[in-house]
């Protein structure tokens, strides 16, 4: 039993600071789980006030022993550990640590085991070389060969930190155990072993690569489980960014080839999804020869998602295929693809495409953009699917840059009206986000007449979100265009708000007013906006009279001290008065922030 706190408690009475240490270490034994966890994410308080020596012999071992608790508890402790080296004197000692961290590593719950694994790798580093062998490599060897596969996948995330820092006899040893995990008979050890090859492929000399990972690999990419399957896929990156370019054909690609037409969608999903960095990895020959034919079987998979994958990945992939061929494969092998997907029957792999598909008009350049990537894009504008409109609308800057906007305006047009007026509160949000955007690369003409009153129809949503986020789209507007235009055209509409029947109305008017005063400037806050608040004060609805109290404060710095003296502030102590609670608050913070008093 640990015996410490009976000793802290009897010396507390001379050191009062010994006993909040005292009751942490008694809370570590508590019944209640939220008083364990509390004092294990004190642990390091604990360990200070105990020091190094009784750290290491009375505390560590106490947390040894008791590795029997709830999971978050455990996952606190994991945690904490990595971060405990100085706390039981430093690298020297930091083998201390090994004990409590293995006894985790092997433990039911994943996230416990995969914290512990990771405080471990943090630690190793610390470790020297001596130390790594006597201590460390030991502790890997047997998570490695444990009877439960927990502490056997927990192994599989220690070889490639320590592999580096030790002799060619225990590195031998070590690349045994690992290639023994690689064939356990458990496929949770598999899966683990798969998602590690790739880090352990990079620790490894070159030889070692060619003669053990790559069996390895062709051993888990045919395995009988998908999700090992998928994992060596992973693996692949690393493996081929490692090999000189001649061993790549025959060591990698018939692995690769097999993978991209395996028999499981989530193994092809992978293979898409990876597809940019083993484009990469493999370099432009073999891209030109095997990638492409894959890429356009990905891209015509009979699985939603796995199209959805490489629909994702086609300017990715169009971007790094070489220049001297990249127009001639993209015409010839990308496109029709392409073509296809614009209809697909799912909307998911539609939209993915309409995120990314701008993008091939800055690859392809003006007139292949206007002769076959502008059907498609119009097509897109018109779709069902408001996603699907919403990302073609909001990567717009790449069409403009290269054809201009114009050849685009009147199909865009009917397309923002719709998703602006969309039943689902959240794709008008998002159109309002890319209005400013929008308005920057239509102009202030075209933008005037289509689109100005879209704008000013959102400030009556009935979504307050919406009509917050109308009131700073209101302000982008104003930023981009300037006062003058702000004065002739979205001022006046705004006040006009000010007597609309519905007081909801009435203080969104405040709210644009507090938002526009800034970038509209002085004189027309003075002259135009500010009448308007001081008329609102005599608001029948309190919500509005306390609004117009907020208003002024805010606007208050915009305007000349003349202003504030004779008029604001006649109108701010007549709401100080004000019968309602909330309009004299609001009325006095407004005084005193603005020092009218």
């Amino acid at each position: 039993c640990f015996g410490t706190s009976e000793v802290l408690m009897a010396g507390a009475d001379g050191d009062d600071s010994l006993y909040p240490i005292a009751v942490l270490i008694d809370e570590l034994r508590n019944e209640d789980v939220q008083l364990r966890l509390n004092s294990i994410k004190k642990l390091s308080t604990i360990a200070l006030a105990l020091g190094v020596e009784r750290t290491r012999t009375e505390l560590l071992p106490f947390l040894t022993d008791t590795i029997y608790d709830e999971d978050e508890v455990l996952l606190a402790l994991a945690e904490q550990l990595g971060n405990f080296t100085m706390l039981v004197g430093g690298p020297e000692y930091v083998h201390c640590l090994l004990p409590p961290l293995e006894s985790l590593a092997t433990v039911e719950e994943t996230v416990v085991r995969d914290k512990a694994v990771e405080s471990l790798r943090k630690i190793s580093h610390e470790h020297s070389p001596v130390d790594l062998e006597v201590h460390f490599e030991p502790l890997v060897k047997r998570l490695a060969s444990g009877d439960w596969f927990t502490s056997r996948t927990s192994a599989c995330g220690l070889f490639s930190v320590c592999y580096p820092r030790v002799s060619s006899t225990v590195k031998a040893e070590i690349r045994q155990h690992f290639r023994n995990l690689c064939s356990d008979d458990t496929p949770m050890v598999r899966r683990a072993a798969a998602s590690k090859l790739g880090e352990f492929a990079k620790v490894l000399e070159l030889d070692y690569v060619k003669s053990d990972i790559i069996s390895l690999f062709t051993a888990l990419a045919s395995d009988e489980q998908d999700s090992v399957r998928l994992l060596a896929v992973e693996a692949c990156v690393s493996i081929a960014t490692l090999l000189p370019q001649e061993d790549l054909e025959t060591l990698v690609m018939p692995t690769l080839r097999q993978a991209a037409e395996d028999k499981s969608w989530r193994v092809r999903y992978m293979v898409a999804d990876k597809f940019s960095e083993l484009q990469k990895a493999v370099g432009p020959e073999i891209t030109k020869n095997d990638l492409v034919p894959a890429f356009q079987n990905l891209l015509k998979d009979c699985e939603a998602e796995v199209r959805a994958a490489a629909a994702n990945k086609v300017k990715e992939f169009c971007e790094n295929l070489p220049e001297d061929s990249r127009e001639t494969i993209i015409m010839t092998h990308i496109l029709p693809c392409v073509k296809e997907l614009v209809s697909d029957t799912n909307q998911h792999v539609k939209s993915a495409l309409a995120s990314v598909i701008m993008g091939l008009s800055t690859i392809l350049g003006k007139d292949n953009t206007i002769e076959h990537l502008l059907p498609l894009f119009l097509a897109q504008l018109k779709d069902e699917c408001p996603e699907v409109r919403l990302n073609i609308i909001s990567n717009l800057d790449c069409v403009n840059e290269v054809i201009g906007i114009r050849q685009l305006s009147q199909s865009l047009l009917p397309a923002i009206v719709e998703l602006a007026e969309d039943a689902k509160w959240r794709v008008r949000l998002a159109i309002i986000e890319y209005m400013p955007l929008l308005a920057g690369q239509l102009g202030v003409e075209f933008f005037d007449e289509k689109l100005n009153s879209l704008c000013m129809a959102w400030l009556v949503d009935h979504v307050y979100a919406i009509r917050e986020a109308a009131t700073c789209n209101l302000t982008k507007l104003v930023e981009k265009f300037g006062a003058e235009w702000a004065q002739n055209t979205i001022v006046p509409k705004v006040l006009g708000m000010a007597n609309d029947p519905n007081y909801l109305h009435r203080m969104t008017t405040l709210f644009c007013i507090n938002a526009l005063s800034e970038a509209c400037g002085q004189e027309i806050t003075t002259k135009h906006m500010l009448p308007v608040v001081l008329k609102m004060s005599n608001d029948q609805v309190a919500n509005v009279r306390f609004n117009v109290a907020k208003s002024l404060q805010k606007i208050g710095p915009v305007l000349d001290s003349n202003s504030l003296q004779t008029e604001v502030k006649p109108v701010l102590e007549k709401l100080a008065a004000d019968q309602d609670i909330d309009v004299k608050y609001f009325a006095q913070e407004a005084i005193s922030v603005l020092a009218l008093a």
